[in-house]
């Protein structure tokens, strides 16, 4: 043992390598493996974005910024929420852009939590936020959402924040969401703000999947509670970017004057080149993620229907690209030896619930980010596997 092991902050002990990731690793050796595991688009860059980072890198875009980002890509951001979500920010003091949204998350918690803070997330919750917060030395608090049909209500907030009082410092709300795909329509998002503005708690609002909404236009939480929400996006999902890592925090000045230094000591600013890729995104390619959202609706309907079909109670996804489905009574509710069962057998490897966190035990999370003949060869192994139980 190194002599310095138990030197490190302790914080660090208390997190892992997310179980996406550990388990998407154990089953990849597996010949013939068909994965339907990692949240990321299978489509590529739209041609024109690609050749505006082309261009960038030769005009020689490869200095810094400033640490909130170019101001063209601040106005095309803001320009793009307005236009698309009826939020309005100010680019030049309401704006940042950060290394993907994982960035902004991180930005955004460290600057505002303290050791003892409580932070609710409305459970199953993306597995990504609580390491985080344990890192910040504050504590999660889990919300069970499974009887709500995975919808956070209002009573829920009101029953947390009597249990926890003042030591909630923060909420953080994903829609669409992952794992479970859905999203939250107006009339929720308006009950959830008028809710949540009875108590001084900071609204961070996941919304990195806002342009993958099949059913109706996204609604932001900022519309209707902008002086308490952290407004979270970036261009990952939307314009199949996840290597460029361009994401934004969009807030009311008073809190981005706060969160900038924070990210400022975490990466200095965002990538040069990939932030004169995201003007063109946001500007000419304001559109782009339509045609990848019609595909993605094709293939959420196919995989929805074959899956209860075979006796699978699926939360019905309105957005992102997941499916998250109740185990089959017969097979129990170990998720994590189902799919690894499955994976052994019948070489398909989807992600158990328990990754989402323990209301997350039971079921089971398809990505539908892949094409319809790799969902239809998928849903061919998965009857495979439970009809021969």
């Amino acid at each position: 043992m190194n002599k310095l092991d138990k030197r490190f902050n302790p914080n660090v002990y208390k997190i892992a390598v997310s179980l996406i990731r550990q388990f998407d690793e154990q089953v990849s050796d597996i010949p013939n493996m068909l994965k339907l595991t990692l949240g990321e688009p299978d489509f590529n860059t739209p041609e024109h974005v690609k050749a505006a980072g082309e261009q960038a890198i030769r005009d020689n875009y490869s200095h810094y910024t400033g640490m909130s980002g170019l101001l063209d890509v601040r106005d095309a951001a803001s320009q793009f929420v307005a236009q698309k979500y009826d939020v309005h920010y100010d680019s030049k003091s309401e704006v940042l852009v950060t290394v993907g949204a994982t960035e902004a998350i991180s930005a955004s918690l460290l600057a505002i939590l303290e050791p003892g803070d409580k932070v609710l997330l409305p459970a199953p919750t993306y597995p990504g936020y609580e390491p985080l917060i344990l890192l910040a030395d504050a504590e999660p608090v889990y919300i069970d959402t499974r009887e709500s049909g995975f919808v956070l209500t209002p009573e829920q907030i009101d029953q947390a924040m009597a249990e926890h009082g003042d030591a909630v410092k923060a909420i953080i709300i994903t829609s669409p969401s992952n794992p479970t795909g859905v999203a939250y329509n107006e009339e929720e998002i308006k009950a959830l703000a008028e809710t949540l503005a009875k108590y001084d708690v900071f609204v961070i609002s996941d919304e990195i999947y806002s342009e993958l909404n099949y059913e109706a236009q996204h609604v932001s939480f900022a519309k209707y509670l902008r002086e308490q929400t952290i407004l979270i996006n970036g261009l990952s999902k939307s314009h199949a970017m996840t290597g460029w890592r361009i994401g934004f925090i969009f807030a009311p000045e008073s809190l981005t004057a706060q969160i900038i230094k924070v990210h400022q000591y975490l990466v200095t600013a965002a990538a040069t080149m990939s932030q004169k890729a995201a003007v063109r995104a946001l500007i000419q390619g304001m559109a782009d993620g339509e045609v990848m959202r019609e595909e993605y609706r094709k293939r959420r309907d196919y995989l929805y229907k074959e899956m209860t079909d075979m006796g699978f109670e699926v939360a019905r996804p309105s957005g992102a690209f997941y499916l998250f489905a109740k185990i089959p009574e017969q097979f129990g509710t170990d998720s994590m030896a189902f799919c690894l069962d499955l994976a052994k057998k019948n070489q398909l490897a989807v992600i158990p619930g328990i990754a989402f966190g323990e209301e997350g035990e039971g079921y089971i999370r398809l990505s539908y980010a892949a094409s319809l003949e790799q969902l239809t060869e998928a849903a061919r192994r998965l009857r495979n596997y439970v009809e021969s139980k």
